[in-house]
């Protein structure tokens, strides 16, 4: 299939918390596209301003976190009528705030846990463990997972830096994720960290987590957390790409955590893992995307 960009800008770093694995992603992307024979921009608006060559015909959006993920980004490009991969700014921002897509899980019958929201110091009134999270942030800034009272107020204090704080019933069971492109739907990815908890350490230290591609699942297992990721997707208007993060629990019950619309390319992605075990190469995959990219 015949390009329809030549020149395109990779948009990677961003002025967000999570700036850092946003330049690993970015970085990334650029090498892949390069690859597949793209001409390439690197574009860090650390600023919020965005700035392209004249040539750059399209973007693929590598931003993590607030800015590149919570549809002002997307809102920026749709007014300068610039073609860009992923979700759009609506879709996005049901997305990112994870408030908003606990009422779209709700709506669509999506099993997802049980939650409280607080946006000041206060106690829980869920029963401990729980999971402490910002609910606009991503790659695990902020989370925490309080299983002794003694541990609440510190971990609330350092989510609440991230401004309203989800406050969830901790799942236990298994750790999973199901990458998408489009309407094809990955392998599942199982995710075993230390001690259980996949933290921002563990998440990013090469080595430290272990990935299971695809997940020892049955098939019947498989298909209904495909079919759940799908749905979530669906029901978010998600478009070209994405990540949904489930729990499996001992007793075979399926929950959502979360949506990710730009789900990392970093050497420890999860979506990139996927995509290879379905057989598709890192750079096939970026290129794969970027052929995607629209005006929304």
């Amino acid at each position: 299939m015949g390009k329809k960009f030549k020149k395109v800008a990779v948009l990677m770093g961003g002025p967000s918390a999570e700036r850092a694995v946003s330049l690993r992603s970015g970085a990334a992307v650029a090498r892949g596209l390069r690859e597949a024979g793209y001409a390439v921009e690197e574009v860090d608006p650390q600023d919020g301003e965005l700035k392209f060559a004249a040539d750059v015909e399209a973007v693929f959006l590598a931003l993590h976190g607030a800015y590149g993920e919570d549809g002002v980004v997307q809102d920026k490009l749709c007014a300068l009528n610039m073609p860009y991969t992923g979700s759009g700014a609506a879709a996005s921002r049901k997305a990112f705030d994870k408030l908003l897509s606990k009422r779209v899980f709700g709506e669509a019958s999506i099993p997802t846990p049980e939650y409280e929201v607080l946006s000041a110091p206060a106690a829980h009134r869920l029963p401990l463990p729980v999971v402490v999270k910002p609910a606009c942030q991503g790659s695990s800034i902020g989370l925490h997972c309080v299983r002794a009272e003694s541990d609440w107020t510190a971990a609330l204090a350092d989510a609440l830096q991230h401004g309203a704080v989800l406050v969830e019933r901790y799942i236990s069971g298994r750790e999973l994720t199901v990458g998408l492109l489009g309407e094809d739907v990955l392998p599942v990815v199982e995710i075993r960290a230390p001690d259980g908890w996949y933290d921002y350490g563990a998440k990013y230290t090469t080595g430290r987590t272990e990935y299971l591609v695809p997940a020892p699942l049955t098939a019947e297992q498989a298909a209904r957390c495909q079919d759940l990721a799908r749905r979530v997707f669906h029901a978010l208007d998600c478009r070209d790409l994405g990540r949904v993060d489930l729990r499996l629990t001992p007793d075979d019950q399926l929950f959502v955590l979360e949506m990710n619309t730009i789900p990392g390319f970093t050497e420890t992605s999860l979506l990139p893992k996927a995509a290879a075990a379905a057989g598709l190469g890192f750079a096939a995959l970026c290129d794969r995307i970027m052929q995607g990219a629209t005006v929304h």
